[in-house]
Protein backbone atom coordinates (compact mmCIF):
# COMPACT_ATOMS: atom_id res chain seq x y z
CA UNK A 1 0.00 0.00 0.00
CA UNK A 2 1.11 3.62 -0.81
CA UNK A 3 2.29 5.69 1.94
CA UNK A 4 2.48 2.54 4.33
CA UNK A 5 -1.06 3.05 5.53
CA UNK A 6 -3.20 -0.35 6.62
CA UNK A 7 -6.42 1.20 6.86
CA UNK A 8 -8.35 2.61 3.69
CA UNK A 9 -9.37 5.90 3.62
CA UNK A 10 -13.14 5.65 3.36
CA UNK A 11 -13.35 3.15 6.31
CA UNK A 12 -11.09 5.42 8.18
CA UNK A 13 -13.39 8.55 7.77
CA UNK A 14 -16.50 6.11 8.64
CA UNK A 15 -14.63 4.78 11.84
CA UNK A 16 -13.48 8.21 13.12
CA UNK A 17 -17.54 9.44 12.78
CA UNK A 18 -19.20 6.08 14.29
CA UNK A 19 -16.39 4.17 15.80
CA UNK A 20 -17.72 5.02 19.00
CA UNK A 21 -21.73 4.02 18.46
CA UNK A 22 -20.51 1.29 16.65
CA UNK A 23 -18.40 -0.08 19.88
CA UNK A 24 -21.01 0.50 22.18
CA UNK A 25 -23.43 -1.97 20.07
CA UNK A 26 -21.21 -4.57 20.42
CA UNK A 27 -21.17 -4.02 24.14
CA UNK A 28 -25.12 -4.09 23.75
CA UNK A 29 -25.11 -7.43 21.78
CA UNK A 30 -22.58 -8.75 24.14
CA UNK A 31 -25.00 -8.23 26.94
CA UNK A 32 -27.57 -9.82 25.10
CA UNK A 33 -25.74 -12.65 23.66
CA UNK A 34 -24.92 -13.18 27.78
CA UNK A 35 -28.84 -13.04 28.55
CA UNK A 36 -29.25 -15.53 25.68
CA UNK A 37 -26.81 -18.26 27.31
CA UNK A 38 -29.20 -18.67 30.07
CA UNK A 39 -29.50 -19.49 33.74
CA UNK A 40 -29.26 -16.64 36.96
CA UNK A 41 -26.03 -15.56 36.53
CA UNK A 42 -25.57 -14.92 32.80
CA UNK A 43 -29.21 -13.20 32.79
CA UNK A 44 -27.51 -11.35 35.47
CA UNK A 45 -24.44 -10.19 34.30
CA UNK A 46 -25.72 -10.13 30.64
CA UNK A 47 -28.39 -7.60 31.49
CA UNK A 48 -25.51 -5.29 33.17
CA UNK A 49 -23.88 -5.31 30.14
CA UNK A 50 -26.77 -4.86 28.06
CA UNK A 51 -27.46 -2.09 30.11
CA UNK A 52 -23.96 -0.33 29.94
CA UNK A 53 -24.38 -0.72 26.72
CA UNK A 54 -27.26 1.06 25.99
CA UNK A 55 -26.19 4.15 28.43
CA UNK A 56 -22.78 3.89 26.15
CA UNK A 57 -24.97 3.92 23.44
CA UNK A 58 -27.28 6.75 23.62
CA UNK A 59 -23.94 9.39 23.93
CA UNK A 60 -22.33 7.96 21.34
CA UNK A 61 -25.21 8.37 19.21
CA UNK A 62 -25.56 12.27 20.80
CA UNK A 63 -22.07 12.80 20.03
CA UNK A 64 -21.76 11.87 16.20
CA UNK A 65 -23.22 15.10 14.59
CA UNK A 66 -20.28 16.92 16.47
CA UNK A 67 -17.57 14.55 14.59
CA UNK A 68 -16.97 16.87 11.53
CA UNK A 69 -13.85 16.66 8.46
CA UNK A 70 -12.06 19.64 9.63
CA UNK A 71 -13.06 22.04 6.71
CA UNK A 72 -12.60 25.46 9.12
CA UNK A 73 -9.57 27.69 10.69
CA UNK A 74 -8.22 27.73 13.58
CA UNK A 75 -8.61 24.77 16.65
CA UNK A 76 -10.94 24.69 19.75
CA UNK A 77 -9.50 23.63 22.92
CA UNK A 78 -11.26 22.53 26.16
CA UNK A 79 -9.33 22.67 29.21
CA UNK A 80 -10.00 23.59 32.77
CA UNK A 81 -13.70 24.36 32.30
CA UNK A 82 -12.93 26.98 29.58
CA UNK A 83 -13.60 26.80 25.91
CA UNK A 84 -10.51 28.44 24.13
CA UNK A 85 -11.03 28.60 20.35
CA UNK A 86 -7.73 29.77 18.05
CA UNK A 87 -8.43 31.66 14.97
CA UNK A 88 -6.58 31.45 11.65
CA UNK A 89 -6.75 35.53 11.39
CA UNK A 90 -7.86 37.90 14.52
CA UNK A 91 -10.51 35.59 15.74
CA UNK A 92 -10.96 33.58 18.69
CA UNK A 93 -10.98 34.11 22.42
CA UNK A 94 -11.78 32.29 25.57
CA UNK A 95 -14.67 31.61 27.70
CA UNK A 96 -15.46 29.81 30.70
CA UNK A 97 -18.29 27.34 31.20
CA UNK A 98 -19.38 29.26 34.57
CA UNK A 99 -19.54 32.57 32.31
CA UNK A 100 -21.85 31.27 29.66
CA UNK A 101 -24.94 32.52 29.52
CA UNK A 102 -26.40 31.24 25.71
CA UNK A 103 -25.31 28.89 23.51
CA UNK A 104 -26.48 29.94 19.91
CA UNK A 105 -26.21 27.97 16.41
CA UNK A 106 -25.99 29.95 13.69
CA UNK A 107 -24.94 29.79 9.74
CA UNK A 108 -23.21 32.64 8.69
CA UNK A 109 -22.29 33.04 4.82
CA UNK A 110 -23.13 29.27 4.32
CA UNK A 111 -20.91 27.92 7.34
CA UNK A 112 -22.44 26.83 10.74
CA UNK A 113 -20.83 28.24 13.84
CA UNK A 114 -21.23 27.98 17.60
CA UNK A 115 -21.65 31.18 19.04
CA UNK A 116 -21.03 31.50 22.71
CA UNK A 117 -21.83 34.41 25.26
CA UNK A 118 -20.41 34.94 28.62
CA UNK A 119 -22.40 37.11 31.40
CA UNK A 120 -19.70 40.37 30.29
CA UNK A 121 -21.79 39.79 26.79
CA UNK A 122 -18.62 39.38 24.78
CA UNK A 123 -19.18 36.45 22.69
CA UNK A 124 -17.01 34.20 20.90
CA UNK A 125 -18.19 32.85 17.34
CA UNK A 126 -16.15 28.74 17.05
CA UNK A 127 -16.77 27.05 13.07
CA UNK A 128 -18.63 23.68 13.78
CA UNK A 129 -15.96 22.15 11.42
CA UNK A 130 -12.93 23.73 12.87
CA UNK A 131 -10.31 21.05 14.55
CA UNK A 132 -11.07 20.10 18.29
CA UNK A 133 -14.89 21.38 17.88
CA UNK A 134 -15.61 18.04 18.56
CA UNK A 135 -14.86 18.46 22.10
CA UNK A 136 -17.62 21.17 22.86
CA UNK A 137 -20.26 18.02 23.05
CA UNK A 138 -18.32 17.01 26.23
CA UNK A 139 -17.74 20.58 27.51
CA UNK A 140 -21.62 21.42 26.95
CA UNK A 141 -22.83 18.11 29.13
CA UNK A 142 -21.81 20.49 32.27
CA UNK A 143 -24.09 23.25 31.45
CA UNK A 144 -27.32 23.04 33.83
CA UNK A 145 -30.61 22.25 31.62
CA UNK A 146 -28.53 21.60 28.88
CA UNK A 147 -30.69 19.10 26.34
CA UNK A 148 -28.06 17.01 24.17
CA UNK A 149 -30.44 15.63 21.79
CA UNK A 150 -32.06 18.80 20.90
CA UNK A 151 -28.45 20.12 20.64
CA UNK A 152 -28.07 17.24 18.44
CA UNK A 153 -30.50 17.69 16.28
CA UNK A 154 -29.84 21.43 15.29
CA UNK A 155 -25.80 20.01 14.81
CA UNK A 156 -27.53 17.33 12.38
CA UNK A 157 -29.82 19.85 10.40
CA UNK A 158 -27.58 22.93 10.36
CA UNK A 159 -26.57 22.15 7.00
CA UNK A 160 -30.01 22.17 5.87
CA UNK A 161 -30.81 25.80 7.39
CA UNK A 162 -30.59 29.16 5.41
CA UNK A 163 -28.72 31.52 7.17
CA UNK A 164 -30.76 31.74 10.59
CA UNK A 165 -30.13 31.84 14.39
CA UNK A 166 -31.30 28.86 16.95
CA UNK A 167 -30.82 29.18 20.55
CA UNK A 168 -29.92 25.89 21.78
CA UNK A 169 -29.11 26.63 25.71
CA UNK A 170 -29.84 30.06 28.14
CA UNK A 171 -29.28 29.51 31.57
CA UNK A 172 -31.90 30.50 33.83
CA UNK A 173 -31.62 33.52 35.95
Amino acid sequence: MAGGEMIREPVRQLLSRWGEAIAAACVTLGGLWLIWLGGWFFLALGGMVAMVGLVLLIGAWRRIPFRRQIAAPGVVEVVEGAVRYFGANELGGEIALRDLVEIRLIRLNGQGHWRLRSIGGEALLIPVDAAGADMLAHAFTALPGLQMGAVSSALAHVAEQSDAIHTVWRRDA
